[in-house]
Order: structure tokens, then C-alpha cells, then sequence
């Protein structure tokens, strides 16, 4: 007896947006990666207080024209609204009334258990919606990755990565890309 081949149903945008607006997922955390439905990492003490950490950070320094949304949606193409650990996007709230913030300045991940997911995949998805700076506080090395200048690459997941890497350890500073006055010290950014 022959197997057929799985079938995956990839999602649009549209119809995620249909579901979450109709309370489907109402207690799971989904994100729509790449036309997937993917279960976000749970979050244990050291993952939140990262979040918070970063957050802390980041709001202390961000200009005021400048938001900074903690696990919330950015609808990047017809495929994809993840929900980064922390995004900074312009405008105020009521801008965003009727549609999510498409191209955040930053996207920061805080991986532990997601590690590999947030470089290779979140990353690549990233890239490919040409977000200038994604950082991933990655909290098994206590360090900073920063990811910038992105271009196309065949061997990732959505054909995207970044050319830079830089990885960034106490006492080093990382200035935003967006805001090259502001230095953010990697220490402030780890629980």
C-alpha cells in the first residue's frame, strides 16, 4: 500500500487575520511564519525578564515619535505576521488602528530554547522583509547578536539572510541603526 505525500496548507495573511479576529487562537500563541502557523516558545522567568530588561532599556532612550511594541503583531508579507519579543515602529498608537506596523527599525528576539529558530528562520523572514536590524539576545551565550545589511541567500528558508553578524558581549555598546546618536549598553539588555 502506497502512502500519499503530506499535504501542508499554507495561510495568507488575510485568513490568519480572519481566525485571530474571530478568537480561534485565542489562548495559543500563534504566529504566521512563512505561510505556517507556528507555536510561539513558552516563556519561563528568564525569558520575561529579558523582555523586560530590553524593554526597560529601549524605552529609556527611544525619541518620543517612536513606539516600542512588546510581542506584537508585524504583518511583513502575505505570509507572515510574526510577533517579535520587542519591535520599534513610528507613530503613535492610533496609527496603527487599522493595520499592524509593517517595517519595524528593529526586531528583537530573545531566544533561549528558540535559538536556532530566531537565527535561521526568523532571521531569514526578517531579511527577506529587508528589516535593516534584527538583534537576538541570546540567553545561552549572555550576549547580543546583531544582524544587519540584508540580501538575498538561496541556502536559507525564505532566500534571505543578513551579511553582517556581530556578536556583542558586556561591556560593549550597540547603537541602533535607526538612531546613531543612542548607545544602549549590552549589559542593560541581559536579565
Amino acid at each position: 500500500m502506497t502512502q500519499s505525500p503530506l499535504t501542508i496548507r499554507r495561510w495568507k495573511r488575510v485568513e490568519y487575520d480572519r481566525l485571530v479576529s474571530l478568537g480561534v487562537f485565542e489562548c495559543d500563541p500563534i504566529e504566521l511564519i512563512g505561510g505556517q502557523l507556528v507555536v510561539a516558545e513558552p516563556q519561563g522567568t528568564y525569558h520575561a525578564s529579558a523582555i523586560r530588561a530590553v524593554a526597560h532599556a529601549l524605552r529609556g532612550v527611544l525619541p518620543a515619535e517612536w513606539m516600542l511594541d512588546i510581542q506584537l503583531p508585524v504583518s511583513l508579507d502575505d505570509e507572515s505576521e510574526p510577533e517579535p519579543d520587542l519591535a520599534v515602529v513610528p507613530g503613535r498608537p492610533a496609527d496603527y488602528r487599522h493595520a499592524h506596523p509593517a517595517r519595524p527599525v528593529l526586531a528583537i528576539e530573545v531566544a533561549e530554547s528558540s535559538l536556532t529558530f530566531d537565527r535561521e528562520h526568523k532571521g531569514s523572514l526578517y531579511a527577506k522583509a529587508k528589516i535593516q536590524d534584527y538583534w537576538i539576545v541570546n540567553l545561552v551565550g549572555r550576549v547580543l547578536e546583531v544582524y544587519r545589511d540584508p540580501g538575498p541567500d538561496s541556502s536559507t528558508p525564505y532566500g534571505w539572510s543578513y551579511r553582517s553578524v556581530t556578536t556583542l558581549a558586556p561591556p560593549a555598546v550597540v547603537t541602533p541603526l535607526a538612531f546613531t546618536a543612542l548607545q544602549i549598553a549590552v549589559a542593560d539588555l541581559l536579565p
